[in-house]
């Protein structure tokens, strides 16, 4: 079958010679061919010089490529994409430890497979479908697995009910679609997590901030710490590793707060150094009187569009200048942005406005993002989504 081209605009195929891997519905000339959301296609230049292949889809973005080579794409394409993303893994320490099993296998653009997102939990895999194009190659991304992972693979999940484009012609049924699971617990730096793949957020767990969540334990020691929007208790239990003197949870979600509560007595059984809270985050801070030591602020993503990042940062703004009102002196805190549209310079300056409110004296301490499992392709700075700040508060 005759793969569809798409040609470009002139002049329009500068940022595909950069190597970036999306093509913009703007750019587009014209089409040769039949075309269908999902589709292979190939990209041409407006002088039909090839430039890439990629997958179609509609809206903004029409094309999000897979390859800059003219190269056949079969069954032993996707299990050399596979392939590589597992051996980046294994080079970061992760894919066969001891201590961690817990860990992003694909990342998107950043691991040259856009629209695919996988997540390890133990010899689990917990697969989501961005594109319409990677669903329809689900058994053949599920074949390429089981062959690159081996045993170190028992069961594939799809959890791409709520990932899919709302009016693509698919029906997608989160559930198994390869093997089951022996368990749900996973590990990380050593410390044990229950797994909620099925009514959990994203894939059951943030695996984007074990780096920091170890960090973390290294200032816990003797401080009581609160855990804003801590969903399963990451940081909360590391905390509590750390030697922190006391660990207060906070999520609106009450299974959340179930989960966290569940996860600390894995880690920690009959400690009562935790107590954990089901209440909205400014409410919280506003009814607290206890001034934390430690405080963490992970909250989910205020803007997924740039059409609402300004009032994103208001809030970012609004949610720092509590924290940075209530922490005690010589407090330390941690607080993030998981917003990809929100640029680390504009989260920077929304928590420096933040501590100039304030009038106290912060120091950084580190500058933080997400970890190797999550790469960010250098010719796509927008796979660059998790951003943090490690302050000290005089």
């Amino acid at each position: 079958m005759q793969i569809p081209i798409i040609y470009l605009k002139p002049g329009k195929e500068q940022s595909l010679k950069r190597f970036h891997p999306w093509v913009f519905s703007g750019a587009v000339k014209n089409v040769r061919g039949n075309l269908e959301e999902g589709d292979l296609v190939a990209v041409h230049d407006a002088h039909d010089n090839f430039l890439a292949y990629g997958h179609y889809q509609i809206g903004s973005i029409a094309v999000r490529v897979i390859t800059f080579r003219d190269e056949v794409i079969d069954d032993n394409f996707w299990s050399r994409k596979i392939e590589a993303a597992w051996n980046l893994r294994k080079i970061a320490g992760l894919a066969g430890s001891s201590h961690t099993n817990a860990f992003r296998l694909v990342h998107g653009e950043g691991d040259g497979l856009p629209g695919l997102i996988v997540d390890m939990y133990d010899t689990t895999a917990v697969v989501q479908m961005h594109t319409v194009a990677m669903y329809r190659l689900r058994e053949t991304l599920v074949k390429a697995m089981r062959s690159v992972l081996g045993e170190a693979l028992t069961a594939v999940y799809e959890k791409s009910e709520g990932t899919l484009p709302f009016k693509a012609d698919v029906d997608p049924q989160n559930g198994f679609i390869w093997g089951r699971s022996s368990t749900r617990i996973a590990l990380e730096n050593g410390l044990k997590f229950n797994v909620d793949w099925e009514k959990g957020q994203k894939t059951g767990f943030f695996v984007d901030q074990r780096d920091n969540r170890a960090l973390l334990e290294r200032y816990s020691k003797g401080r009581s710490v609160l855990n804003m929007f801590c969903y399963t208790g990451g940081f909360s239990f590391y905390a509590m590793r750390g030697g922190a003197s006391m660990v207060h949870s906070v999520d609106s979600s009450e299974r959340a707060v179930q989960l966290t509560n569940e996860n600390v007595e894995l880690n920690f059984p009959g400690d009562n150094r935790h107590e954990a809270f089901a209440m909205d985050a400014f409410r919280f801070m506003e009814s607290s009187k206890h001034k934390y030591d430690l405080m963490v602020l992970d909250p989910p993503a205020f803007a997924k569009h740039m059409n609402v990042v300004k009032n994103a940062l208001q809030g970012y703004k609004r949610l720092n200048s509590k924290a940075l009102e209530q922490i005690a002196p010589g407090g330390i805190l941690f607080t993030f942005s998981c917003s990809q549209v929100v640029s680390r310079d504009a989260f920077r300056t929304t928590v420096f406005s933040a501590a100039a409110r304030s009038g106290r004296n912060v120091k950084i301490l580190h500058q933080l993002e997400q970890p190797a499992d999550h790469p960010v392709s250098i010719y796509h700075p927008e796979g660059e989504y998790l951003k943090g700040l490690v302050l000290f508060v005089e």
